[in-house]
């Protein structure tokens, strides 16, 4: 029988939000950085990445941290179809902490919230039975209404053939075993909890829980006791958890120890987080287990998936993609501390990007600070004249756009912070300056602060870097150049932005076609990987060539080149978008002073007028626009397929 879903996470989706400062009490922490949560749903976003056809079976408020989750799943290519809105409750949260090696404080805020609403209504047979499995957490057995709804989820599982899986996910708090404050608690034990988890255990097809889990499940602290409690219960297959020992796997009787079941070796890493690493080990595991391989690789996807993730801060974000995972079975790593494996993050980055560029970008530059002073010094005008103009170009690319996809602005915050708020969430490509204006060696706008300047932008943000760069420069500017890149890098990937790098050989210099890829070897080598290049036109089919091989050679997962336009007619623009765009490592193009430069004079000869600047500007960039897509449209199917 063909089914359309691997799996449904049925369950616990909530905001996280995760303490900076690492080595702290909770209560020292300043800053917090949000990610998506929940067991399941950090379950859900585990297995996409891994290639699985997943679905959210859940609840969430009708508010932005409800949006926040309900988008991040299905940024993740999560099915959301039966992510309910609740009118009348909030989206769970939770505070969570690194503290030391051993104590990751949290506080849940679950009081009558969304996920804990989820009721029989809120699904259907078909939906259950469009599914392989159907995996529960042990929370929503907590809770009379959500256990109910478990019930119902399950009885329709087993009239489909839909296979049951339970992660026991035993958070004595929520149970309220505990305090409040004491979230972190693993193991508190209840004879009424054990009995009522017992109750759905006979249905299952397959349980997991570390050893504390099974002891709740299975009633006893005595781990193989536990585990025969539940053998006399179900014919599920049952899985244990052992932490960097990995885990034990048991399809029939259970032997006389822990040591006789099928073993899969776990994985010796540094130790960083434990949070999050059961939904990923659970994630790996259901990657194997739904596509009937052997158990054997079942835990190998599994303790690697969780290896990965206790090496990492967060829960959802760690979770690693299909190939990052195999490229860790593959080749391991050189270091325990697998977050400081260069090679391993990168992959784990750009295997995970969840914004999506179907399209190419046509993209208005217009983040000229230096030159538009210097326009306004020529014209007698007042420097605060400037975010004016900005504003009309913002303008004028809203115009000039219509309703292609794929359009984009790069604009600076000095004198462009007021085009940020209507231009960002909209679907628009947006990118924004850090160099300081002219600087050579690089400098950043923002001085020794770099990171500390991006955290405060929005996540979809570009930080764009213009580097006035030659592969013959003297050793000390080269080695002064590419350390100021690798620290772009750096703070793009600790604010979870992306970056594109923007190369242009010095005037004074000679170039040839072999300058630009010769520049970008460079710096590949020195270990900087942008999201996106941005490059003069390249003057045959040859340079592009040359172009190509260095970024396929060095990283397959670039978004690719926008090509600029350094104040060119559009004669020219025309010609060098024809040599372009039988490239598909070109994107589409960025360009500027071309298409604002002429009505920037004007405006500040006051010769101009703000709608007359607007239509222009509009009129410019979208012949722009056209010709480009004119360029491509020429070109094959196959050459024009997007690299994203």
């Amino acid at each position: 029988m063909s089914r359309k879903l691997d799996v449904i996470c049925m369950g616990r989706a909530a905001v996280d939000l995760y303490g900076e400062q690492i080595g702290g009490r909770l209560e020292d922490m300043h800053t917090f950085t949000k990610y998506m949560g929940g067991s399941p749903a950090n379950t859900a976003v585990g297995t996409a990445r891994l290639g699985l056809k997943s679905s959210m079976l859940t609840r969430v408020g009708d508010e932005h941290n409800g949006r926040f989750v309900r988008e991040t799943l299905q940024a993740e290519g999560v099915d959301v179809s039966h992510v309910t809105t609740d009118p009348k409750r909030l989206t769970a949260l939770v505070f969570l902490g690194i503290q030391d090696r051993d104590t990751f404080p949290l506080i849940f805020y679950r009081d009558n919230c969304a996920d804990m609403a989820i009721s029989e209504s809120d699904f259907d047979a078909a939906y259950i039975a469009s599914s392989k499995a159907l995996l529960l957490s042990g929370t929503h057995l907590s809770q009379p209404y959500t256990y109910t709804s478990c019930r119902k989820a399950i009885a329709l599982a087993k009239e489909a053939g839909t296979r049951v899986v339970l992660d026991i996910d035993y958070r004595p708090v929520l149970w309220g075993l505990t305090s409040p404050g004491l979230g972190e608690q693993r193991f508190v034990p209840s004879a009424e909890v054990s009995a009522h988890v017992q109750t759905v255990i006979s249905a299952c097809d397959l349980v997991v829980g570390t050893e504390e889990e099974i002891h709740i499940a299975g009633g006893s602290t005595d781990t193989l006791v536990a585990l025969r409690r539940l053998r006399e219960l179900s014919d599920a297959t049952l899985v244990v958890k052992r932490g960097p020992m990995g885990c034990v796997v048991f399809e029939g009787a259970i032997p006389d120890s822990l040591d006789k079941g099928l073993k899969g070796p776990g994985f010796p890493v540094d130790v960083y987080n434990v949070l999050g690493a059961g939904d990923a080990f659970m994630a790996g595991f259901l990657r194997g287990w739904i596509r009937d391989e052997p158990l054997t690789r079942c835990c190998a996807y599994a303790n690697a998936c969780g290896a990965l993730v206790v090496s990492r801060h967060g829960c959802a974000p760690a979770m690693a993609s299909w190939e990052e995972l195999q490229f860790f079975l593959d080749h391991g790593s050189n270091t325990r501390r697998l977050r400081e494996d260069l090679q391993l993050e990168h992959l784990h980055r750009v295997s995970t990007r969840t914004r999506r560029w179907d399209n190419d970008l046509v993209i208005l530059a217009f983040d000229h600070r230096m030159q538009l002073e210097e326009l306004a010094d020529r014209h007698g005008a007042n420097h605060a004249r400037i975010p004016a103009l900005k504003l009309l170009i913002a303008e004028g690319a809203r115009q000039g756009a219509g309703k292609r996809a794929g359009v984009g602005i790069i604009v600076d915050g000095r004198f462009g912070e007021d085009v940020f708020p209507p231009m960002t969430g909209t679907g628009w490509w947006v990118a924004r300056p850090v160099e300081l204006p002219g600087s050579r060696p690089l400098q950043f706008e923002a001085g020794s602060h770099l990171a500390s300047a991006m955290r405060a932008w929005p996540g979809e943000h570009v930080a764009k870097c213009l580097v006035y760069y030659h592969p013959h420069d003297a050793v000390p500017l080269r080695e002064a150049q590419l350390a100021r890149l690798a620290e772009l890098q750096k703070a793009s990937v600790d604010t979870f932005h992306e970056f594109l790098v923007e190369v242009i050989p010095p005037r004074e210099m000679a170039s040839d076609e072999t300058t630009l890829p010769e520049a970008m070897e460079q710096i590949y080598r020195a270990g900087i990987y942008p999201d996106w290049w941005k490059l003069p036109p390249a003057a045959s089919a040859a340079e592009w060539e040359a172009i190509a091989r260095v970024i396929a050679r060095h990283d397959p997962h670039c978004r690719g080149v926008l090509v600029l336009g350094l104040e060119a007619s559009e004669d020219k623009l025309e010609r060098s978008f024809q040599v372009a765009a039988p490239h598909p490592i070109c994107r589409g193009f960025a360009v500027g002073r071309s298409i604002f430069a002429d009505a920037a004079n004007s405006w500040f000869a006051d010769q101009m007028g703000d709608a007359d600047v607007v239509k222009d500007i509009a009129a410019r960039y979208a012949r722009l626009i056209t010709l480009w897509d004119a360029a491509r449209a020429t070109q094959p199917v196959e050459a024009t397929a997007a690299t994203i």
